[in-house]
């Protein structure tokens, strides 16, 4: 067989295997599999690695500048979500955004946000390994492709389902943490942060205030060493 040939077979391979990426969560989904945003999107649209493909009324993939220093990733979308196909806004979207205005950042320049799953679970209930397992590796591409300096990370569902770190969100918010060369945060849901409206000194939207500060300074530092 010529090497002509088996280049052309190996090629017809290599497609039949992505088109199959979005029925089948046992086809892995290689670094460099989708070269643009729009791609995955079309994928995340057709997916049913899991089950919440069935229920979902549209995926939600991301939204903010494709080329942002800053990524946040959540948990999964809600019901608004869900409805509009963009993470983050409702009420905690709302909020995020007045959080990030605070110390003058915004998703139009700054930062990007995603989510580890992509399709809203039922109830609005955490999504279960299984689920997370088939959906992570479209997050990994998002990253890969965005190439963010900083991460943070809304909640314990987020930084499990990224880094495999399972402490509480209380006790280790606000520490940096390096994850695949890249440096990471945990901070509370903004979601947390509503049900917790107190504004003293200790409270959940305090530590918030400290932690995206700290991420500010941050984020002011690596633009500086530049």
């Amino acid at each position: 067989m010529s090497s002509d040939i088996q280049l052309s077979l190996f090629g017809e391979s290599n497609i039949n295997q992505k088109d199959q990426i979005p029925t089948d969560a046992k086809i892995p989904i290689p670094a460099g599999t989708y070269t643009n945003m729009t791609e995955l999107a079309q994928h995340c649209n057709q997916c049913q690695r899991c089950e919440l493909g069935q229920t979902r009324t549209h995926a939600v993939v991301g939204r903010g500048n494709l080329n942002a220093p800053i990524m946040i990733v959540g948990e999964a979308p809600g019901q608004s979500e869900d409805e509009t196909g963009l993470p983050f806004v409702g009420r905690s979207g709302q909020l995020l955004e007045k959080i990030l205005a605070s110390v003058n950042l915004s998703t139009e320049q700054d930062v990007y946000i995603g989510n580890i799953n992509k399709c809203r679970p039922p109830n609005n209930r955490v999504p279960t390994p299984n689920e997370m397992a088939a959906c992570i590796p479209y997050l990994l591409e998002q990253i890969r492709l965005v190439d963010p300096q900083i991460i943070l990370l809304t909640g314990a569902t987020a930084v499990k389902g990224l880094t495999g770190e399972k402490q509480g969100i209380t006790k280790i918010r606000g520490q940096w943490i390096e994850w695949e060369g890249r440096l990471c945060m945990p901070i509370f849901h903004p979601s947390y942060l509503l049900r917790n409206p107190s504004k003293e000194k200790g409270s959940p939207k305090w530590l918030m205030w400290q932690d995206i500060q700290a991420v500010r300074a941050k984020y002011d530092e690596i633009a500086g060493d530049r």
